[in-house]
């Protein structure tokens, strides 16, 4: 081994060799950033595809080369898929007819067999982490476990956006110019060894040299950067998310992944002087490793394309029966009347638990109408809590708002705990705290375990906002801008966005007198992944702003006056009424009601008993999937234990949210109000004949995509390996700088969903739906290359309803294709029965008694 160990070039690599291998730091730089985890810090947990990196290739190719390059589980195992044949959940008429289409009816034979018995190697070898491997197998030293306890307590320390008692130091100058800093002014240093702590004062150092150093062949460089952030890709991930937009901060923070890789390397280096004080040698020169085209195409095995088989089997096993009833729901629409003018409307989000909310309040009052559209209705802004120093974004993540809505007039106390006082973490303050509130402290805790209640630590929907608030949504001339935001909106921008989402959802007549505007949100305690449960198009914040936003801009009448003159009248006697579900306890809350005329509030008394049957008999079905729940108890008594059960300290499933998410049928209520879905569904609502060339539709899609694809695909992976592309349990998570969570104090932050959220998915893509002409949808998916490509690589399923025809088109490789379901559906009256007995995923049936 070599005795001194210095920055020079090693003397086995030539310089020939040196000079033939470039190192584009730019280069890597984009492919890391491409390929880390783009999961925002916890305030914004906005669920998104976890594979978004092989999105540009087919579906599965895509999950092909992220097994072979990162090691991935990308699908359930061959005994899992067995296992599912065996319970009838994949039919055996739809997995002969599988391979047949993919295989061609001559190898039939064969292929069923090689599914049902065939014996394969499950086991990976992923190409990134194969390099720095050698340093254990060589050394026998594992450098990460060295290194990373230090580094991720320094890199949360950095980045805390409020945890710790004391901030960092220096944090204004960026990550690495205040570690400098620090190494400079400080006693102690980070290091064991003098050269590495020379090394990080010395401004001119470069990447290079330390990689240099360490693996002595440029042509490695590229293959050690993946495995060193490939080890830790949480951190990394959100390193690069910061960098990208600092914004997701509330505090803002310098930091770049150059910076955190120097710093690694420079522990690396520190760590390996520290154990080989006489010295050691660099990679190229102990392992002979050559470098690996880490994203070289891979060859498909017969694994591979049993496994496509199986997937196959397993979705449609499942979309053949939603299509039987989609296909026999077409067959009535038309036959069907409607009365002209319903008893009530309702708007609320295309989230899959309104599945099951809105066919209660249908089957309660079979006189009203109920839609869905995204949940932040339409109207884009930051919005600024009273007596708040932060704005918070309520749109889907990808838009930037040029409005701010400010809560002014707050009446409502917030309420405080003393537990929490920032006092109460200074020396004498904090002595004093613990031991007079200690005490009553730790009889608060007894009691919250045995009698859950509403507390200030509980995180809840219902307080984003004060309801009696006054909102600042019209525009006013003499308060313009602040923070280089529009405050309120102006007229026609009112106008506009009205007009979109009425459009949008086929709601241009017949108002009725009350039309109701429910955003959604969530309470729990002890859940980190709350911003989660909240609306994902209100970047996981909840609904109740944008609701309330969109009655006021709906009940004015200068816009009012604006939609006639577009086509849609409003009568003079409707009424928008905003709301805000609270998704965990099954509550509305409803806003400005003391706009209401006497006569509109004996309507709203009567629509609002109708809410509250449906949200206990919604409880009650929800409760089916709770093991410390009785179902079979009346809805009332259920609805009381879902409500203390949301606010238990003890209780790691406050709901299951989008935990059994496969659908999107985009088209009227008639489309799919007669089938169980079993909250399986996004619903959102879309009336093809007010759209004849697919303007609105194409709005739509460019939304469903990203969101609904994004939630699907995260549970998707989640599920299928919990460790790598999942959270894993969220028993020993800690929160760590209120940015992720991590297994114990020195773990890689977890991007993806724990297994409490996921448990119960069936991993399957998501299928669209959309009533329209085949050659209208086409012709709409093709307006925007980002949509179109979720569609056209296979991300996502989707079929045509032609209304003309009533006949189904699937779009496969770019084409619409007949397609022609094998199953017809049980007919049921009720399913109180079933959902009194079963936890699991139940199949579609056609309800005949439904409205």
């Amino acid at each position: 081994m070599h005795q001194d160990i210095d920055l020079s070039v090693d003397p086995v690599v030539s310089a020939e060799r040196q000079h033939d291998v470039q190192f584009h730091w730019e280069h890597v730089h984009q492919e890391l950033r491409h390929y880390l985890p783009s999961q925002a810090p916890l305030k914004d947990f906005i669920h998104h595809n976890t594979l978004h990196a092989f999105q540009k290739h087919p579906f599965y190719e895509g999950l092909e080369l992220a097994s072979a390059i990162f090691g991935y589980k990308v699908s359930l195992s061959l005994r899992e898929y067995r296992r599912l044949y065996i319970a009838g959940d994949i039919r055996d008429e739809i997995l002969d007819r599988t391979i047949v289409r993919l295989k061609g009816e001559a190898s039939l034979a064969y292929w069923r067999r090689q599914a049902l018995e065939g014996q394969y190697s499950e086991l990976t070898y992923p190409r990134v982490g194969a390099l720095r491997a050698q340093w254990k197998l060589l050394y026998g030293v594992d450098v990460d476990a060295m290194v990373h306890p230090l580094l991720f307590r320094i890199l949360c320390s950095y980045l805390d956006q409020g945890i710790s008692i004391w901030d960092f130091p220096v944090s204004s100058a960026g990550f690495l110019a205040s570690l400098r800093l620090l190494e400079q002014q400080s006693a102690v240093s980070f290091f064991k060894n003098a050269r590495v702590r020379a090394m990080l004062l010395d401004e001119q150092l470069r990447m290079e040299d330390l990689l240099l150093l360490l693996t002595g062949d440029p042509a490695l460089f590229e293959n050690y950067l993946f495995d060193q952030q490939f080890a830790h890709p949480g951190w990394s991930g959100m390193v690069a998310v910061i960098e990208s937009d600092s914004g997701n901060l509330l505090e803002n923070k310098t930091i770049s992944l150059y910076d955190l890789i120097v710093f690694e390397l420079l522990l690396e280096i520190d760590a390996l002087d520290t154990h080989f004080p006489k010295g050691w040698d660099s990679l190229s020169l102990c392992s002979g490793y050559e470098p690996v085209d880490l994203f070289a195409p891979v060859k498909r095995t017969e694994l591979h394309e049993l496994l496509i088989i199986w997937q196959e089997a397993y979705e449609w096993s499942y979309y053949d029966q939603v299509l039987a009833g989609i296909k026999r729901s077409m067959e009535r629409i038309n036959v069907v009347e409607t009365p002209s003018t319903p008893s009530f409307q309702a708007l609320f989000c295309i989230d899959d638990r309104y599945c099951s909310l809105r066919r209660y309040v249908e089957s309660l009052d079979t006189s009203c109408r109920t839609y869905g559209t995204p949940g932040f209705f339409g109207v884009e802004f930051y919005f600024q809590p009273h007596a708040s120093s932060f704005l918070l974004k309520s749109c889907p993540a990808p838009v930037t708002p040029r409005y701010l809505i400010k809560e002014e007039s707050e009446t409502q106390t917030r309420q405080r705990d003393l537990h929490f006082s920032r006092h109460s973490q200074v020396f004498h303050s904090g002595w004093l705290i613990a031991q007079t509130l200690g005490f009553w402290s730790a009889i608060k805790l007894f009691m919250q375990i045995f009698r859950p209640s509403m507390s200030p630590a509980t995180a809840t929907s219902l307080r984003h906002m004060d309801k009696n608030a006054r909102l600042s949504i019209a525009f006013e001339p003499e308060r313009r801008f602040e923070q280089g935001l529009q405050v309120g909106f102006k007229t026609d921008e009112m106008v506009n966005r009205v007009e979109n989402v009425l459009r949008s959802i086929g709601l241009v007549n017949d108002f009725a007198p009350l039309v109701y505007v429910i955003g959604h949100g969530a309470s729990s305690v002890n859940n980190p992944h709350y911003a989660a449960y909240d609306c994902g198009a209100c970047s996981g914040k909840a609904g109740s702003v944008n609701a309330r936003v969109f009655c006021h801009m709906a009940n004015d009448p200068q816009v009012r006056a604006g939609l006639a003159a577009r086509g849609i009248v409003i009568q003079e006697d409707t009424h928008f009424v905003g709301g805000l579900h609270d998704t965990t306890r099954d509550e509305i809350v409803y806003y400005d009601e003391d706009q209401l005329l006497p006569e509109q509030q004996k309507q709203h008394f009567k629509h609002r008993f109708t809410f509250d049957r449906a949200l206990q008999n919604n409880a009650k079905e929800r409760s089916r999937r709770f093991v410390l729940v009785n179902t079979r108890q009346p809805a009332e008594r259920i609805h009381a234990l879902i409500k203390q059960r949301s606010v238990s300290l003890f209780e790691p499933r406050p709901e299951l949210n989008h935990a059994t998410n496969a659908l999107c049928v985009i088209g009227p209520r008639t489309l799919s109000s007669k089938v169980f879905l079993d909250r399986r569904s996004f619903l959102n609502s879309y009336d093809y004949s007010i759209d004849p060339d697919g303007k609105y539709l194409s709005g739509i899609l460019d939304a469903v995509a990203p969101v609904c694809g994004g939630i699907n695909l995260e549970y998707y992976f989640s599920r299928v390996d919990p460790q790598k592309l999942g959270a894993g349990s969220k028993l020993p998570h800690n929160v760590m700088g209120l940015l992720g969570v991590a297994n114990g104090i020195d773990g890689d932050l977890r991007p993806g969903l724990p297994g409490q959220m996921t448990e119960v998915h069936d991993p399957v893509r998501l299928l669209v739906i959309v009533q329209h002409r085949p050659a209208v949808v086409l012709a709409s998916l093709q307006r925007n290359p980002a949509t179109w490509q979720w569609f056209i690589n296979g991300w996502i399923w989707l079929v045509a309803a032609d209304p003309d025809s009533g006949s189904l088109w699937l779009f496969k490789e770019g084409a619409f294709i007949p397609y022609e379901p094998l199953h017809t559906l049980d007919t049921r009256a009720t399913m109180d029965s079933l959902l009194e007995t079963s936890a699991d995923n139940l199949p579609p049936v056609w309800l005949s008694t439904a409205p």
